[in-house]
């Protein structure tokens, strides 16, 4: 069945990076496309960011861009995310998806806590 796993979160200090990992299983890896998303606290779940399925075409959400790359290692079935100057409200539980027909399939999450 479709698997999503996501790692690489923690505790880290403002100003701080992460890489993240999602890897995955059940599916056709190198045909779908993934994303990242995030949710703090209260509020709404958030993209992150976006990969094609060659990681040719990448999309970022606003509140990241500009401090975050996305890339996949097809071989690998795995997909990256780095957050680069991590901020307090940066903190959220971070999980990756992929939609295979027409379901969305998500990881469990991982925990980012940015604090000094």
């Amino acid at each position: 069945q479709v698997q999503l796993v996501e790692s690489g979160g923690g505790l880290v200090q403002p100003g701080g990076s992460l890489r993240l990992s999602c890897a995955t299983s059940g599916f056709t890896f190198s045909s779908y496309s993934i994303s990242w998303w995030r949710q703090a606290p209260g509020k709404e779940r958030e993209l992150v960011a976006s990969i094609g399925s060659r990681g040719l075409i990448t999309d970022y959400g606003v509140a990241l861009k500009g401090r975050t790359t996305i890339s996949r290692d097809n071989a690998e079935k795995t997909v990256y995310v780095q957050i680069d100057y991590l901020k307090p409200e940066d903190t959220a539980v971070y999980y990756c998806k992929v939609r295979y027909y027409a379901k969305d399939y998500w990881g469990q999450g991982t925990q980012v806590t940015v604090s000094s």
